[in-house]
């Protein structure tokens, strides 16, 4: 064990940086001193736009006003992802934060749906989700019931930078001590942990605990400590990002959308002021200049800058604390943002960090067990990934066939496999994605069980018809009073006088 933690020193600011240093000084408090470090010469990747629910937990407890937070972002309501051509080209189904139906002791709802589509029943499975159904006709307002079936789940798209800008308000409110500067040695002791950062401007800034926002150079975690890379892009072959801002829609639609293209996808992230797109892409099939018409030929409204590639290596670092350095952001390692994990991976790191942190000085037992979740958390979103490409039914490039015929993780085989059967689901602990996410990207990229749970049975088909239709109608019934996206936003945003 080392020496109890009084200073924790970050490297990097961006959203990890910023979101580290807010939390950590706002939770753990006065017992430690937060030091950030960052040079304004070095520039952030920001296109993390798009988020998943958790973030609102993170949101709350550091304190924040939600329409102030959706003015000051420019943020807009995200209730899914829509995936367009990614099963075949022209066919398309939405991956909500619902779920369908309603819930029924140990047995799910698409089991007593798959009974009635069995005997004739012809309403989809996302008529029942009420998420689905706001994304449809372009609508959304906090629905206040204590019925659990009108739950209307929802995340944020935002200006990444504006983001980071406003954790740094936060953080620096808190207490955090910002530094500018950029870094020219590590100082080591004899047992390889560091001791400072000694910055070109001559200043040393020593510290107890370091974490390591450097992106994806990894200056503390990698170039220092040598933590290892787990490479995965055996799996997640695509290699390659073309981000580009354009102009925003007039209408704002309430999700994310996800093109499919021969060798990638497209990303449509609707802002307040703009629109977010990019290409995620595989180097092997297309060269940087295709890439760059394909997405420029591809936007729905004018461009308002030039596009620029990022370059990245999907995996993980094998050990994302590695003696007194602590990994958060792309330095821990990069899983596409295909669904939206960018940003939740910075959050649960952190989050983790606080559950485990190390007052009275570092131990083994402390860092294995940091070590073991993290590894399982990107394990479980990895597959999930793998899913959407793995499970296609496209013919028209090499890359889809690969995908669709390579050998897949056995944790992936086990869950498709069980769901094609007999529509059994089943959460492993700490999953990010919940039952009904699964089964909607299953379903929506092909798998139609054989077989249902015969507790649906335990109604007659009559009755179970008439249940069905009634949840129908509890579903849809709040459309009507519900406004359209763009006018809850200018009410809520002016709700906010500041």
């Amino acid at each position: 064990m080392t020496k109890p933690v009084k200073k924790v020193v970050i490297l990097g600011g961006g959203t990890a940086g910023w979101m580290a240093a807010a939390l950590l000084q706002k939770v753990v408090g006065p017992i430690i001193d937060v030091e950030l470090v960052e040079s304004e010469a070095i520039g952030t990747v920001g296109v993390g736009e798009a988020t998943i629910p958790p973030i609102k937990l993170v949101n709350q407890v550091l304190g924040f006003n939600e329409a102030e937070f959706i003015k000051e972002t420019n943020a807009t309501i995200k209730l899914a992802i829509k995936f367009e051509n990614w099963k075949r080209q022209g066919e398309s189904y939405y991956h909500t934060f619902g779920a369908p139906g309603k819930s029924f002791a140990f047995c799910h709802f698409h089991h007593f749906w798959k009974r009635a589509v069995d005997n004739g029943y012809s309403e989809s499975l996302w008529d029942f989700d009420l998420n689905y159904l706001c994304c449809e006709e372009g609508k959304f307002a906090q629905i206040n019931s204590k019925d659990p079936i009108l739950d209307l789940v929802y995340a944020y798209h935002f200006d990444a930078s504006l983001y980071a800008k406003y954790l740094r308000k936060l953080a620096e409110g808190f207490g955090v001590t910002r530094t500018e500067g950029m870094v020219q040695k590590v100082e080591q002791n004899e047992q390889g942990y560091i001791e400072a950062l000694h910055l070109k401007s001559g200043q040393k800034i020593a510290g107890d605990l370091f974490i390591d926002c450097s992106g994806f150079k990894g200056l503390l975690i990698q170039e220092t400590l040598g933590a290892g890379f787990d490479d995965w892009s055996h799996w997640l072959p695509c290699d390659r990002a073309v981000a580009v801002p354009s102009e925003r829609f007039e209408h704002t639609a309430p999700y994310t959308r996800s093109i499919a293209h021969s060798a990638g996808w497209q990303w449509r992230i609707p802002l307040q002021h703009r629109n977010g797109n990019g290409l995620v892409y595989s180097s092997s099939h297309y060269d940087e200049q295709d890439a760059m018409d394909l997405i420029m030929q591809n936007l729905e409204s004018e461009p308002l800058d030039d596009p620029r590639v990022i370059r990245f290596k999907t995996g993980r670092r094998r050990k994302q604390w590695h003696r007194n350095v602590v990994s958060v952001g792309l330095s821990s390692g990069f899983l596409e943002p295909l669904e939206s994990t960018s940003i939740h991976l910075i959050q649960s790191a952190i989050v983790r960090l606080i559950q485990l942190f190390p007052h009275q000085g570092i131990d083994d037992a402390n860092v294995a067990e940091y070590n073991r979740q993290s590894k399982v958390e990107f394990e479980q979103i990895r597959d999930f990934l793998i899913l959407h490409y793995h499970l296609n039914e496209r013919d028209d490039s090499q890359f889809w066939r690969d995908l669709r015929e390579m050998e897949i993780p056995d944790t992936l085989a086990h869950k498709m496999s069980l769901f094609a059967e007999s529509g059994g689901l089943f959460r492993e602990q700490n999953d990010l994605f919940l039952e009904p996410s699964w089964m909607q990207v299953m379903m929506g990229q092909g798998i139609m069980p054989k077989d249902y749970h015969p507790i649906a049975n335990n109604m007659p088909q009559d009755k179970l018809f008439a249940m069905l239709n009634e949840i129908l109608r509890v579903k849809r019934e709040p459309l009507s009073k519900l406004p359209m996206h763009d006018a809850f936003l200018k009410t809520y945003c002016d709700s906010y006088r500041g």
